[in-house]
């Protein structure tokens, strides 16, 4: 029997509306397509960073999330010390270390598989499994997802590494933008509340607002406080309501 478990708190709870394992496939296929052509804009920027063919291809093997290896060999690029390069790199990386944490528990999959799977926590994969309703639709597409993503990103890295010079200037091309892009577009349809939106927007705010400050990787951490702070001015305008309504009733019960 096919595992159909509903999550909680997700949209489509009913297995009755479950989404066919197709429709799931062939959009996290879309999303892998999509941004793993992206690898080329890396492999050429890599190379022209300096990066060995070898150096090149293991950071995409090994470390796999495109901004940490953009933000690295962009710090390169401009002269900057390989371990500022690689700090900003590591705490650009660091909210994959959030996503698994609610992967975890929606994935919930055998402890031998974890470490393996934790390879492929990436923004890309956790825009489709949390797009999903059900743990089976979950686990497809986050596998598909990675599966597609890993493989073309490695791939597409090797031959924008070994054609740097004929393809020339990759902002042209704006393969670099094609990530973003595909996650903006996963994450635009789950903002549904005036709340939601909030924190989105104040997060894009830190986060651009802060980038000509802050070491790479920095300013996305600091967008991070975006949903406490929003959480927090909604708890105290809630109270705020709540203290005014109070005395207003005690105000019309003295004037009885």
């Amino acid at each position: 029997m096919t595992e159909q478990t509903a999550l909680p708190g997700t949209p489509g709870t009913e297995v009755a509306g479950a989404k066919p394992d197709a429709a799931v496939v062939r959009d996290a296929l879309g999303v892998g397509v999509a941004v793993g052509l992206s690898g080329f804009a890396f492999g050429v920027t890599s190379a022209g960073s300096g990066l060995t063919l070898a150096q090149t291809c293991a950071l995409s093997l090994l470390v796999f999330t495109g901004a940490s290896q953009f933000a690295l060999v962009g710090a390169l690029a401009a002269g900057g010390n390989p371990l500022t390069a690689a700090a900003g790199a590591f705490f650009l990386g660091v909210r994959n270390a959030f996503y698994g944490l609610r992967l975890s528990q929606l994935l919930a999959l055998p402890r031998a598989v974890r470490p393996f799977a934790a390879q492929w926590v990436i923004d890309e994969t956790t825009a489709v499994a949390l797009a999903q309703p059900t743990r089976r639709s979950v686990r497809i597409g986050f596998t598909v997802t990675g599966l597609t993503l890993y493989v073309l990103w490695n791939l597409t890295t090797l031959l924008g590494a070994l054609g740097a010079e004929a393809i020339g200037d990759t902002d042209a091309w704006g393969l670099d933008a094609a990530g973003p892009a595909v996650f903006l577009a996963l994450l635009a349809p789950m903002l549904k509340n005036t709340t939601e939106c909030a924190v989105a927007a104040l997060a894009v705010l830190l986060g651009l607002g802060l980038l000509p400050v802050l070491p790479a990787g920095v300013p996305v951490l600091v967008a991070a406080l975006a949903a406490p702070l929003v959480l927090w001015a909604r708890g105290r305008r809630a109270d705020g309501a709540e203290e005014s309504a109070v005395r207003g009733a005690a105000e019309g019960e003295g004037e009885r």
